[in-house]
């Protein structure tokens, strides 16, 4: 007798890029960050704020017209994300070149690969709104992001010997950049 109900489901794992955040969203959003703050990699938190204000963290990203927020789920949850900030329109110089930061999947959700997915949506979404140059930095101690961002083509072009503190340690921070769209940043001769 072959029983279907004791065969696992697989997860599904979805990207997707999003303006505005349902009740159900925003409490997803902050239990994944909740997640990774508590497991190290808070994308800047050391501590775990409270609920209020990861909240009106997560509310204040949707509403800057200069940010894209993705969400990475796993059965409808969500459970990672990442930004793209865009540069200040007075920065014409630098107007090629996005940040990308706040990027972290929860413990529960990692091995689906939905790091390289957020990444890899950011990329598209960059390069579609006219960008050409990826740039972010990550902390020495986030192993697996690094080897992500490497393994992407990302180059490492600086550390900051001090970039951080946690709990009393100082953390060296590291320095990425990506392009592309190489024929945007060639140098005519």
């Amino acid at each position: 007798m072959n029983d279907q109900s004791t065969k696992p489901i697989d997860a599904v794992p979805t990207v997707e890029r999003i303006t505005e955040l349902s009740t159900a969203d925003l409490n997803d959003l902050c239990d994944a960050a909740d997640a990774a703050i508590h497991s190290g990699g808070g994308f800047g938190w050391v501590d775990l704020p409270s609920r209020d204000i990861l909240e009106r963290f997560w509310q204040g990203v949707v509403a800057m017209p200069t940010r894209f927020l993705f969400v990475a789920r796993l059965d409808g949850v969500i459970c990672g994300t990442c930004q793209l900030i865009q540069p200040p329109v007075n920065n014409e110089a630098q107007a090629h070149a996005v940040q990308l930061t706040t990027s972290f999947v929860a413990p529960w959700a990692r091995g689906h690969g939905l790091a390289r997915a957020l990444v890899e949506a950011v990329e598209k979404t960059a390069l579609e709104e006219g960008f050409s140059v990826i740039n972010l930095d990550v902390r020495e101690t986030m192993e697996s992001a690094i080897k992500l961002y490497e393994s992407l083509g990302f180059i490492r072009i600086g550390e900051h010997p001090y970039y951080a503190r946690v709990h009393d340690e100082v953390v060296k921070g590291y320095y990425y950049y990506k392009v592309i769209d190489p024929k945007a940043v060639e140098q005519e001769v």
